[in-house]
């Protein structure tokens, strides 16, 4: 099951890649031409939001291209340029997607084992016997069985 979620991630970063690469960094975006970028602009537009105006982000970025530095920067040093300009609205869109996308497939877990974790602790804790505990006490041990490192290795 870990490899085949392990396998999903890495499709969904190649997708990823393959609508959005052109946003990583600044050599990435500095190495399209206008029809490249026009087609990059396009995909990103259908695939991602309707919000952005396709002709003023292919505009913004074609500026940009040529008002970056000549310094590698990486997508979030690009979108801390573009707020420090504050002249980009649809470029900046972009970039926050992008980023919230990069994000959201790259470093959350392969598993939800903590969400699983606690109601598995819950099974535990709140057994037949205990049906007629109240919500508070029954609140105080989930807590205390679920963090049970930062209390130390006692047994709850």
């Amino acid at each position: 099951m870990a490899i085949a979620s392990l396998k999903s991630r890495f499709e969904q970063l190649k997708t990823f890649g393959s609508i959005l690469g052109f946003l990583f960094d600044s050599e990435k975006l500095k190495s399209l031409g206008e029809k490249e970028l026009r087609e990059c602009c396009l995909t990103f537009h259908s695939t991602y939001t309707s919000d952005v105006d396709i002709n003023d982000l292919y505009s913004e970025l074609k500026v940009l291209q040529s008002t970056l530095p000549n310094t590698l920067l990486f997508a979030t040093d690009i979108l801390e340029f573009i707020k420090s300009v504050d002249c980009y609205p649809n470029a900046s869109i972009a970039y926050r997607i992008f980023l919230t996308v990069l994000v959201t497939v790259a470093i959350v877990p392969v598993t939800v084992a903590s969400a699983e974790r606690i109601f598995s602790k819950l099974k535990l804790i709140k057994t037949y016997l205990r049906s007629s505990m109240s919500e508070e006490r029954l609140n105080g041990l989930a807590m205390l069985s679920i963090e049970k490192e930062l209390f130390g290795k006692h047994r709850c």
